[in-house]
């Protein structure tokens, strides 16, 4: 393999090593380049990959990053791009089982046509955190998280997104509700909670839309708890069902700058594909910390002021 940036290409695609035999991809990054467009390409191979590709790439003097995978590895390509203090720019090649972050943004789907959002000029979007570890589309907490965290990729492989909706029907008897306490500026709520939803973006799960309001570029969280009543199944089963018709009569929302959590016991949290347990959580937000390569009409994007001057404590 040669070294990178003995020609240093205009962009980089790190691409998920279940995708190296994408004929797909190969045909989008063939026509990519016969447009005239430089575009190099590496393979991760095992965990920490991502991260040291893009380190090299930075290295080597590369302006523009293409995460080729699901949520989980743009999460790990931003991580390692916001750890590196660098303002390159990353690109989203859309290849994971849901693609949650990629339908709210409306990046398209099709390989070629989300390399050609490389010709539009990035814009900054915010990135969340939880306990100082980033997220850039969604936290989901509580029995959806698990679902998350433990349908297998073998089911994702043959149903897709709808593998997250079969692997919570099958585990109702594992239904637990989680007590926590919830603190924010002008926000204040206790009690047992079946989910939660913490987003940067709108949707998680294959396309569970827990905070369909929420925008990448305004400062705040937007919050979904799913309070735990005595219907606890049934409520759950409209979560997982997809359409969350009604879901919004039965959910606690807040839109705020900051969020912290405590509960008496360790519970399930997950960061874009990435499982975490704790008893404390500090939500955060990191102010247009991203340049990213989207849609100029994307949803996500508000470009509003933020809603609330508020301060963080100290």
């Amino acid at each position: 393999m040669e070294a990178i940036g003995m020609n240093k290409p205009k962009a980089l695609l790190v691409l998920h090593g279940k995708q190296g035999l994408n004929d797909e991809v190969r045909s989008a990054v063939n026509e990519w380049r016969q447009l005239g467009n430089e575009l190099a390409v590496r393979v991760t191979w095992e965990a920490g990959d991502a991260a040291r590709l893009v380190e090299e790439a930075l290295a080597a003097g590369y302006r523009t990053l293409v995460a080729g995978g699901g949520d989980g590895t743009v999460r790990e390509m931003a991580q390692a791009l916001l750890d590196s203090g660098s303002d390159a720019s990353l690109a989203v090649l859309p290849l994971g089982t849901a693609n949650d972050f990629a339908h709210a943004a409306e990046i398209p789907l099709a390989p070629f046509e989300a390399l050609t959002l490389l010709k539009h000029e990035p814009v900054r979007v915010d990135v969340g955190e939880m306990n100082g570890e980033p997220f850039v589309n969604m936290a989901t907490g509580g029995f959806g998280s698990k679902v998350t965290a433990t349908t297998s990729e073998e089911l994702k492989r043959v149903l897709g997104g709808s593998a997250y909706l079969l692997t919570g029907l099958s585990r109702f008897s594992e239904l637990r509700a989680v007590w926590g306490r919830f603190v924010a500026p002008d926000f204040a709520w206790e009690g047992e909670f079946l989910a939660l939803g913490i987003g940067n973006g709108r949707q998680s799960g294959g396309g569970q839309q827990l905070c369909p309001q929420a925008s990448i570029d305004d400062g705040m969280l937007d919050v979904c708890i799913v309070p735990a009543p005595a219907d606890a199944v049934g409520t759950l089963g409209t979560l997982l069902s997809g359409g969350l018709l009604g879901i919004d009569t039965v959910s606690v929302t807040a839109r705020v700058p900051w969020l912290e959590i405590e509960a008496p016991d360790e519970f399930d949290i997950n960061l874009d594909g990435e499982p975490y347990a704790a008893k404390r959580m500090r939500f955060s937000v990191k102010r247009r910390a991203l340049r990213l390569h989207l849609p100029k009409d994307s949803p996500l994007l508000l470009d509003e002021p933020l809603l609330r001057n508020q301060r963080e404590p100290a």
